[in-house]
């Protein structure tokens, strides 16, 4: 069965960034499982999984504008530290969920100065190349519930990010 619309795929898959380093990979536990064509996965990903079928392995090359964006400076923002009352110690590297006018959003802090704190709202992987290497187990068919809801459910469902 070949992967098109509203199939449930599985895949087992390694992220690294252009220096060879691993950022994310699911080997070594359970294959990933996302319902295609839904946008569970990054667009330039689903693409290229696009067609393929249990057995084949890809490698893909992904810009930033395929991933998770460019970087965007207007998204870095100085604080006052009196802001993040009720959180103990603000250190670098630190997410919070960050209030804006289009909702929360993940901000991760990047410098902590005095009693000013430098929030990033970009996404960690914002501006970098991805390079997957990619391995599909499974393709099947949705079931309606799944249809439904717009991501799998059951064994191999089990949704993240």
């Amino acid at each position: 069965m070949q992967i098109t619309q509203d199939t449930v795929v599985l895949i087992h898959y390694t992220l690294t960034d252009d220096a060879g380093k691993t950022i994310d990979s699911s080997a070594g536990g359970e294959p990933l499982a996302y319902l295609h064509g839904n946008g569970n996965l990054i667009p330039g990903l689903e693409r290229a999984l696009e067609g393929k079928q249990a057995g084949d392995s890809i490698n893909v090359k992904l810009g930033p504008s395929e991933g998770y964006g460019e970087y965007d400076e207007s998204l870095v923002q100085r604080i006052p530290r009196r802001l993040l009352q009720g959180i103990g110690n603000v250190y670098v590297g630190m997410q919070l969920q960050a209030q804006s006018e289009h909702g929360s959003r993940a901000v991760t802090v990047t410098q902590v100065q005095g009693d000013m704190v430098t929030i990033d709202g970009n996404h960690p992987l914002a501006g970098q190349n991805l390079n997957f290497e990619v391995r599909v187990e499974d393709v099947r068919a949705a079931t309606e519930d799944e249809l439904a809801h717009g991501h799998v459910h059951g064994p191999g469902g089990h949704h993240h990010g």
